[in-house]
């Protein structure tokens, strides 16, 4: 790590510490470094999450994220048509801050657009710096992005961002404009003069253009590469779970058939439905009660008409239905009559939802096969990814079988090989990406040694 890398690292965990140590709902600070102009590559710089200890932070990079060196360039993160929003891209090219203070309902939380998953509570503020103090006088020539219709992105703006800072918060702690978020507003402030205290804008005007000059067409390979297998990966693992639903929905009906006397999913969440809509008879005039009901009422029909796993409906339950019934109880006594039955209700949705793996109700089926039941729950109750080839192999064998009572099974084989056949592309698209990035990598010299120099500032890349 080059020494202005290394100064950097230190400001911002100075950043975070101060952070955690100023809101006390917050319990995880990332600190994004962005530049340089026109690519705005993203980079993980550091993470500290809260230990057990008042001032106890435990540091370091996840395993696993996009945004770990060396980082996602402005092409790949920024708002494009069929392209998963990010609360990055935002912060990015509006200059504001992103406050997901309700994930289920988040519009740029990219789990939740691509596998369906929650995703946390959390504030991203972007750090600005003015453009004058970091690049002088000479404002016209400065080589904007663009966005995806083609138009520069801060040439009507006084600021530049130079990194980006996300903070996650407990469950329902944090408020778009609340106190905390202009907390962290204006600490951003005292990181972007920190940033700009180091002294580098000459510097780092050389590093854009020998980075222009040197690289624009291996870092141009590198983002179309990509942007390309991580679209196409995307689209495969949403597919393949998609058949899979289609699997675990087709034996629900199974069970039903097989235990008619079961309450299922389904019929209970009509309970609830027919006791929300019995207590919401009786209110009159109350918009926000309304509103509430509304919200559950359609979390109740969406969770009937969804396939999911177990997991993902238990999430469900814990993070949209339980929390609305609570608050219903809390701003009205129409449901007192009925709330020891609801709750009831809940509890058995809730043994429901994981009954549909349950061995020992599987053993009691007598109109199919055991051993297709065992497959069948086998193949269909796993989340597909990457390094879960071998379900397609599961899911086509499964549908191979005669006896399997799946009207459309024959077209669902036909869909799954296609998958597979794309599945197994994916590896060789990322053979590709990691042949460029290493060249890419490995294109320069040894760091020099000296103060701070062009080499080091290129490495760093803040802006």
């Amino acid at each position: 790590m080059s020494r202005v890398e290394d100064l950097l690292e230190r400001t911002c965990k100075n950043m975070i510490r101060t952070i955690l140590r100023c809101i006390p709902f917050a319990y995880k600070g990332t600190i994004y470094r962005v530049g340089p102009m026109p690519t705005l590559q993203a980079v993980r710089i550091t993470s500290g999450i809260r230990g057990k200890g008042l001032d106890e932070i435990e540091w370091g990079l996840p395993a696993t994220s996009d945004y770990n060196p060396p980082g996602k360039s402005w092409k790949e993160y920024s708002d494009h048509p069929g392209r998963p929003l990010e609360a990055m891209g935002w912060c990015v090219e509006k200059q504001k801050s992103w406050t997901a203070e309700n994930p289920y309902e988040d519009l740029r939380s990219v789990a939740k657009q691509l596998r369906g998953e929650i995703e946390d509570f959390y504030h991203m503020e972007p750090v600005l710096v003015r453009k004058i103090d970091l690049y002088g006088s000479c404002l016209d020539a400065l080589p904007y992005p663009l966005d995806w219709q083609g138009n520069p992105i801060w040439q009507d703006t006084e600021y530049v961002v130079v990194a980006v800072i996300k903070i996650h918060f407990r469950p329902y702690t944090i408020r778009k404009d609340d106190q905390s978020t202009r907390v962290i507003q204006e600490l951003s402030r005292s990181l972007g003069t920190e940033i700009l205290t180091l002294q580098l804008r000459e510097t780092l005007l050389k590093a854009q253009r020998e980075f222009a000059r040197q690289r624009l067409h291996s870092c141009e390979l590198l983002a179309h590469e990509l942007r390309n297998t991580l679209i196409k990966f995307a689209f495969i693992l949403s597919a393949v779970n998609a058949q899979l639903g289609i699997l675990r929905a087709e034996w629900e009906a199974q069970l039903k058939i097989a235990f008619p006397l079961i309450p299922w999913r389904e019929a209970i969440l009509q309970q609830l439905e027919v006791l929300l809509s019995r207590g919401m008879s009786l209110v009159k005039g109350d918009d926000e009660l309304i509103h509430l009901s509304r919200r559950l009422s359609a979390d109740h029909e969406e969770m009937k008409t969804m396939c999911l796993l177990p997991a993902q409906y238990q999430q469900w339950l814990a993070f949209k239905i339980v929390p609305k019934w609570e608050q219903l109880f809390s701003l009205t006594s129409v449901f007192d009559e009925n709330k020891v039955q609801i709750r009831h209700l809940i509890s058995h949705l809730e043994e429901a939802i994981h009954k549909v793996t349950d061995k020992e109700l599987i053993l009691r089926i007598s109109h199919l096969p055991q051993e297709l039941c065992r497959r069948w729950v086998d193949t269909a109750y796993i989340y597909f990814t990457a390094d879960k080839l071998e379900v397609l192999d599961q899911a086509i064998l499964l549908l191979s079988r005669s006896e399997l009572p799946i009207g459309n099974r024959h077209q669902m084989i036909k869909v799954l090989r296609s998958l597979k056949a794309l599945v197994e592309l994916v590896p060789e698209m990322e053979e590709k990406a990691d042949r460029i990035i290493y060249s890419l990598r490995h294109s320069g010299g040894g760091e020099p040694d000296g103060p701070a120099s062009l080499e080091d500032l290129s490495a760093c890349s803040l802006m």
